[in-house]
């Protein structure tokens, strides 16, 4: 009873009380009038923030999203060795943690933007009420209010908001800014800031910039260069050109000073560091760690197929998504591979003069500085830059670079004109014209056991364009292609000591075309010759011969096999008239050095999300029972052989066997002096409008080819052992210590048999010697083809010689008898003079 008791009495009062407010007011509102507006102020106000609510908060974005904040982050590729070679970027961004950032910068970015950041909640008051002020005072001018964003209201804007400038913008801003408060703590909101806020000269976080303007890591930063980055998030365009530098200088110094008094740094610190100049770099140390233009955009083009492009199109985006690559990419192959093929370029090219521009540029538009730098041409070699010409005046003219620098350029071509974009090359007091070799080409090294591209060339610099003829350019590889029709001829009955007519094929063709006649390169030919001398000689009429005794079907689908190309069954192809890449015929021969496995060619071994996920990954086979906790007794785990079987081991090996006859004694001898074991084959086109040499060593296969791109005539004299061939000499005597000096290794099922390296036949009375041209040498077989002991055509040699014998015994015989007593009528000694029995 008593506590009910007590319940009414509360409740009573509560109601007394209410009845006496709502009554005072009531009078209020009807006695008094500074009430009355009062009152009527207040609803306005509600109503105006109700309104504002519903306008401007209820689709703001939720502010815990940034706890999984991901920004923008470029995609880093790495080399085989594991080190960062290239990054692909359109904004500089680089990720940091808080405790990366030094204190030091840390507090010049609070002395220049948010003093009182670590005791506000998401809004300063007197900041505020500044950019109000700040703001009535330029209404209707076109200048931009500044000032009143704390920290935290900028990381609301650049994250969640947009760069509008606008009275309800900054209301969303204030507003944001006090939710992220409630979700983050201090440090991880100056974290994102740090990272995020733009900077000028692309970048975007401090790391980012210190590296664009410093070249240096945050850790390496100095005083007054910390000041400057913190005095760019107010006009990150203006302070970072050298025009504005007084204005830069005195900003910067403002802070020094805002510092001190703040009691960051010691007011000597200050006036120390006020005394520094600005220091910025005008460039910054190459991305780059190795000169490999077209294998990293052979890579992008990979990525962008695999993922996507841009980070609104994707998560794991190849410009946003902070992909870890790595590839297997080998920058000291690929420095080897792109001097040797630039070497065969200029060394082809001699003094065949001045080629022509490179690009042209129009004077009469204006600004040629920028316009030369939007084109992005450039060129990587022997110090030459690429230049416009901006005066020609009879023997005189000026050459003008992209940062706008002028110099009085020599050596000039009759043809030369304002406007003309060109390379040069530092001479005296000014530049020299250079020329650019009007053939091209393209390079390709792969690892034969794995499929691996180890290096890649598609020209003479990406920079002057990004066509890949290494994997882009579809060419004729002439006689490159006739290891894969003898290889056919061997599946089909033949043998390297087996003879091969060398003798004019010719076949009809239908009404239309008649009669078609094949001849050797040069000319000649005749008799017969063993399938090693043929291929070693690079004879035509004697791969005609193998390609139709075997049958052209065939042929064509050992090409297709070993990925070359999809071609008709005609002869013209088994001598190189259908068209190809260099990676394809790289490829096509790692696959004879690998005993037959084709290898599909990869540029990227895996690929890694921002987090180190695997997310991709080029070689897939499984290895059951590799990450066993503990061994189970049972054998090792294997993986499975990567690749598929194209073609016979055993009729690889062969190939690769004769083909290392080519290097000894062949069209290919240029590379024998390389004293390691290596095969290959020269290719010249019809003209010779292209000429090729693809070969290597058990570790490393290497082509190339040199031509014109819109093909022409290279000359007579150019063959792919004169022009091509040294280009792989080159590329191999510069990474011949990497080769590990092995030779190619026979499969099981091949046997090793002496022969006469003319005849192919059998020999039992002589070894092989080291002379490149010793007359017995070691040739592949498979089991039963090898030549038998004796032959029927042995046998009848061996008779006849007998018979020549007795009959010379017998004349002899006759002579002496004849001598005694001569006769006028004796018979002529028939069966000697024929040289046999008919």
């Amino acid at each position: 009873m008593a506590e009910t008791s007590t319940f009414e009495n509360l409740s009573y009062r509560i109601r007394r009380d209410a009845s006496g407010v709502w009554a005072w007011c009531k009078n209020s509102w009807r006695e008094k009038r500074w009430f009355r507006w009062g009152a009527i102020a207040l609803g306005i106000f509600l109503a105006l923030w109700l309104v504002l609510w519903i306008i401007l908060a209820r689709n703001l974005p939720d502010a815990e999203t940034l706890l999984d904040y991901e920004p923008p982050l470029p995609t880093v590729v790495r080399g085989i060795e594991g080190d960062i070679v290239h990054s692909y970027a359109r904004e500089r961004r680089v990720q940091l943690q808080y405790a990366d950032f030094p204190q030091t910068l840390i507090e010049a970015y609070l002395a220049a933007e948010d003093k009182t950041f670590f005791s506000h909640g998401g809004i300063d008051a007197g900041g505020l009420a500044g950019a109000v002020i700040d703001y009535v005072s330029k209404l209707g001018s076109d200048e931009r209010a500044v000032g009143g964003s704390t920290i935290t209201q900028q990381v609301a804007k650049n994250i969640l908001l947009t760069n509008e400038y606008s009275v309800t913008r900054k209301l969303k801003e204030m507003m944001l800014a006090r939710r992220i408060e409630g979700v983050l703590t201090k440090q991880q909101i100056l974290e994102l800031y740090l990272n995020e806020i733009p900077l000028g000269r692309r970048s975007f976080g401090v790391q980012a910039a210190s590296r664009a303007y410093f070249d240096k890591d945050v850790g390496d930063l100095e005083l007054h260069e910390m000041a400057f980055l913190a005095i760019l998030p107010k006009a990150p365009e203006v302070y970072g050109r050298a025009k504005n530098a007084d204005s830069a200088l005195a900003r910067r110094n403002f802070v020094l000073g805002q510092m001190a008094e703040n009691e960051f740094i010691t007011a000597a610190q200050a006036d120390a560091a006020k005394a520094m100049p600005l220091g910025l770099v005008t460039e910054r140390s190459r991305t780059r760690s190795v000169d490999a233009g077209y294998f990293l955009e052979e890579v992008r083009r990979e990525l962008i197929g695999q993922f996507c492009e841009a980070a609104e199109d994707c998560k794991n985006s190849v410009y946003g998504g902070g992909l870890w690559v790595r590839t297997s990419l080998d920058p000291e192959m690929q420095d080897a591979a792109r001097n040797a093929l630039r070497r065969g370029m200029v060394r082809y090219h001699g003094n065949r003069g001045w080629g022509g521009p490179i690009a042209t540029i129009d004077m009469g538009a204006g600004n040629w500085s920028g316009q030369l730098a939007s084109s992005f041409l450039g060129i990587n070699y022997e110090g030459w830059r690429i230049g416009v010409v901006t005066e020609r005046e009879g023997s005189s003219a000026k050459i003008g670079f992209s940062d706008g620098e002028e110099a009085p350029l020599t050596n000039l071509p009759n043809a030369l004109k304002a406007g003309d974009v060109i390379a040069v090359e530092k001479s005296g007091n000014g530049f020299r014209v250079r020329t650019l070799p009007g053939v091209s080409g393209g390079f390709v090294a792969q690892d034969p056991q794995t499929g691996r591209v180890l290096a890649m060339q598609g020209g003479f610099d990406s920079r002057l364009g990004s066509f890949n003829r290494a994997t882009q350019a579809n060419r004729q590889p002439g006689s490159t292609i006739k290891p894969f029709v003898y290889a056919t001829g061997l599946d089909n009955g033949m043998t390297p000591a087996s003879e091969i007519p060398d003798q004019t094929y010719c076949y009809y063709q239908g009404s239309q075309l008649g009669e078609k006649c094949f001849r050797n390169s040069g000319g000649g030919g005749g008799g017969m010759h063993t399938m090693r001398w043929g291929l070693e000689q690079s004879r035509n009429l004697m791969t005609v011969h193998i390609a139709m005794e075997s049958g052209m079907p065939k042929v064509v689908d050992m090409i297709e096999n070993v990925g070359i190309g999809s071609y008709d069954p005609y002869p013209a192809f088994a001598l190189g008239a259908g068209e190809t890449t260099v990676m394809k015929m790289v490829n096509a021969y790692s696959a004879l050095a690998n005993h037959g496995r084709l290898n599909k060619p990869t540029v990227i071994d895996y690929v890694q999300d921002r987090r180190g996920k695997v997310i991709y990954r080029a070689d897939k086979r499984a290895c059951n029972g590799c990450n066993m906790p503990e061994w189970d007794g049972k054998p090792m785990p294997r993986i499975a052989p990567s690749g598929e079987q194209a073609l016979d081991a055993r009729t690889a090996f062969q190939t690769v066997h004769m083909l290392e006859g080519v290097v000894k004694r062949g069209t290919g001898t240029v590379l024998r002096n390389l004293d390691i074991p290596m095969f290959g084959k020269t290719g010249t086109t019809t003209g010779p409008k292209d000429v090729w040499f693809v070969g290597g060593t058990p570790d490393v296969i290497a082509g190339a080819y040199i031509g014109y791109d819109t093909p022409r005539n290279l000359g007579g004299y150019a063959q792919g052992g004169t022009v091509a061939a040294p280009i792989i000499r080159q590329f191999f005597s510069e990474t011949k210590e990497r080769m590990s000096g092995d030779p190619f290794v026979a499969p099981a099922g091949v046997r090793m048999v002496r022969v006469d390296r003319i005849s192919g036949k059998r020999v039992f009375d002589a070894w092989p010697g080291s002379d490149p041209k010793a007359s017995v040498i070691w040739e592949a077989f498979k089991p039963d083809t090898e030549p038998p002991r004796i032959t029927r055509r042995d046998e009848i040699e061996s008779k006849r010689k007998e018979i020549i014998a007795l009959i010379k015994q017998g004349s002899a015989a006759q002579g002496e008898q004849a001598a005694a007593a001569p006769r006028e009528d004796a018979p002529e000694d028939f069966v000697e003079d024929q040289g046999g029995i008919y």
